[in-house]
């Protein structure tokens, strides 16, 4: 099968448009190709964490994943600091990489004016690690979102870069565009994604809310000016709430139109609530059974960092020789 590399920090809670655009393809995609799939915490201390939540977030975030429908089994399911090739080839791609480019990155220029307390080297080197992620796996495709297609760009470049220099190395790897999936918007703002950094409560649903969070969070979401529940252009706030609903419910738009025509925007509000909780709720009573079998957890992270310690080794070796590193 093809390779596929795909990875997520474990900083803050993530969100139903994380489910939605990134984890729910995470367990669809496994079946069709050879998956890495990273908690990429390497990437997560390019701003400031507290040691012991980082700690706390990773296997969480592993349990989540599990919860949701990641099957060990299929994927190598690891912790990015776990496999040091990740830190090795990214020192190699520095050398191969242009200050100005670095310095253009989007998410680079985003995160220092948002922290511009810590402009750390590690924020500019964010994308040169990314490229180091899904290069050492000989990754064919990406799974991004459009936000995040400038980066498997760099990447591509990296891998080019470095084939003309030394000869045939990388695959040249492939963004993978999920198509289908609506994208989920603030609650409170629906012409902005739906952000785990939000700092508005309200904006955002979490995995970690429980019932009468979500509910709540429904009831106070941004709506429009007359009471038509129906996708429109001119009406982001109902367009939202219907697209989560489509998604969790798994229906058409034109299905879930038929379901609320005559319907009031309270009723409406608290029945997405209901279906979003629904989901989530037998989600997050498989992540809390997994936290208390820690062993078990632990054992299923170090199995995928062996699997991916092995597949990540060999492309180094390869790169080390090419590079010119004396070996024996």
């Amino acid at each position: 099968m093809s390779i596929m590399y795909s990875a997520v920090q474990p900083s803050g809670n993530l969100t139903i448009g994380n489910y939605i655009g990134a984890v729910r393809n995470w367990v669809r995609l496994q079946s069709e190709y050879d998956c890495f799939y990273a908690i990429a915490d390497m990437h997560a201390i390019t701003v400031r964490q507290d040691p012991a939540e980082l700690r706390r977030r990773t296997l969480e975030l592993a349990a989540l994943y599990i919860a949701c429908g990641v099957d060990p089994e299929k994927c190598a399911l690891y912790v990015q600091s776990h496999v040091s090739a990740h830190a090795e080839l990214c020192w190699i791609l520095n050398t191969l990489t242009y200050v100005g480019e670095a310095s253009r990155m989007t998410q680079f220029k985003d995160k220092s004016r948002n922290h511009a307390d810590n402009v750390n080297m590690g924020l500019m080197d964010y994308p040169v690690l990314m490229a180091a992620d899904i290069l050492l796996y000989q990754a064919d495709h990406v799974p991004v979102g459009a936000d995040q297609k400038q980066h498997v760009e760099l990447a591509r470049d990296l891998a080019e870069r470095f084939n003309s220099r030394y000869g045939e190395t990388f695959k040249v790897p492939q963004p993978l565009i999920v198509q289908g999936e609506a994208r989920i918007c603030s609650l409170q703002d629906p012409s902005k994604k739906m952000s785990k950094s939000d700092e508005n409560p309200n904006a955002s649903v979490f995995l970690s809310d429980d019932r009468d969070t979500i509910i709540r969070k429904f009831k106070r979401a941004v709506t429009d000016s007359d009471n038509r529940i129906a996708a429109d252009a001119e009406k982001p706030g109902i367009t939202n709430l219907l697209n989560i609903y489509c998604a969790f419910k798994g229906c058409t738009m034109s299905e879930a139109e038929g379901s609320f025509a005559g319907m009031g925007y309270g009723d409406f509000k608290l029945a997405v609530g209901e279906t979003v909780a629904d989901v989530l709720a037998p989600i997050q009573a498989e992540k809390q059974r997994l936290l208390q079998e820690k062993d078990v957890l632990a054992s299923v992270l170090n199995a995928g960092a062996e699997r991916a310690f092995k597949a990540a080794r060999k492309t180094l070796s390869k790169v080390y020789r090419k590079v010119g590193f004396w070996r024996e």
